[in-house]
This record gives structure tokens, sequence and C-alpha cells, in this order.
């Protein structure tokens, strides 16, 4: 009797196998980084303008100008930065980034802080190129 339960049960969900449509082969990441500008405005306050073609969304084009603030702030001689803010927009397949971070020699206030050398790490195993 419990065997007939247990084939009762993995059957019944059989019919909702077959909706669900296969998925195709997705393109292959294949970015390519086209450069990075950094500007110092304000005492520790600094710009980061990134541009690359391949991006799948915005968010690898906040990566890549993460790994450039995090570089930037190892340079300077600070171990910490505190993301301000990113805006990112994509015309004829150039995607470009303007990012704000503040950098600091210590853990800086705020839920938007990275640890630099994490940070470049992660990068560096990700291929990302940094400043």
């Amino acid at each position: 009797m419990m065997q007939r339960a247990a084939l009762i049960s993995l059957t019944a969900f059989g019919p909702l196998a077959g909706c669900v449509e296969a998925q195709p082969d997705a393109a292959p990441f294949m970015p390519r980084y086209e450069g990075i500008e950094t500007q110092l405005l304000d005492g520790d306050l600094v710009s980061f303008q990134v541009a690359m073609t391949g991006a799948r969304t915005g968010e690898d084009v906040a990566d890549y100008a993460q790994c450039a603030a995090a570089q930037y702030t190892l340079i300077r001689g600070y171990g910490f930065a505190r993301h301000v803010r990113t805006n990112v927009e994509q015309q004829s397949g150039l995607w470009r980034g303007d990012a704000v971070y503040v950098i600091s020699s210590s853990l800086p206030r705020g839920m938007k802080t990275i640890d630099a050398e994490v940070v470049v790490a992660h990068c560096a195993e990700n291929g990302i190129p940094t400043v």
C-alpha cells in the first residue's frame, strides 16, 4: 500500500515537467572593458567613469566600476570604500557607468561598504580589470 502511494505522488508531478520549456544555451559572457577614468571630487570622494561592451546587464557595469574603486582605494593607501551611487546607461551596445565612492582608511559607516583587498582579489578571479 505504501509503495502505491509513493508511486502516485511521484507520478502526480509528471505532467508539470512537460510544461517547462527547454532553455536555449545562453550566449557566452564575453565582455570588452573599454576603460576607466577616475576623478577626485572632494577630499576622499571619487568618481569612476567606466565603459564596456558585452555586458549582460547594468550589474556587470557596476561590478567593473566597483573593481576600479577598490584598486584605486588601495593605490591611495586606504583599505575601504563606501558606495554612494552608480548610474548606468546603454546605447548602441556601449554600456557606461558613472559611480561615486568615498574611500577610507577604516571601515566607513553605511550598508554598501567594500573591503578593497577582498574586492580586488574577486575582480582578478573573475577577469575584471582594475585601475
